[in-house]
């Protein structure tokens, strides 16, 4: 794969574990990828998620541990957005 562009996409992933959560770290994201792999899987191939789920118990606690933790981070991020605004 060409490099520039896999610099480039790592620049997205960065920027929008960023904009979500306000974490930049590698660890984020990693989490930034899994959470808009599944979320996209889960609604364009339903049937597919509700498999893996279902055979996957330990795989299904961890991604609904992460969608928790990036929604919580979410939600934070926006509150002391909100907060700097006043």
């Amino acid at each position: 794969m060409n490099t520039e562009f896999t610099q480039e996409f790592e620049a997205l992933l960065v920027k929008t574990a960023e904009l979500i959560t306000g974490d930049t770290s590698p660890e984020m994201v990693e989490k930034i990828k899994i959470w808009a792999i599944y979320n996209h899987i889960h609604k364009s191939l339903p049937a597919l998620a509700s498999h893996w789920n279902q055979t996957h118990a330990v795989g299904k606690a961890e991604v609904r541990r992460i969608f928790e933790e990036i929604r919580d981070l979410n939600q934070s991020l926006k509150a002391a957005q909100s907060t700097n605004q006043e």
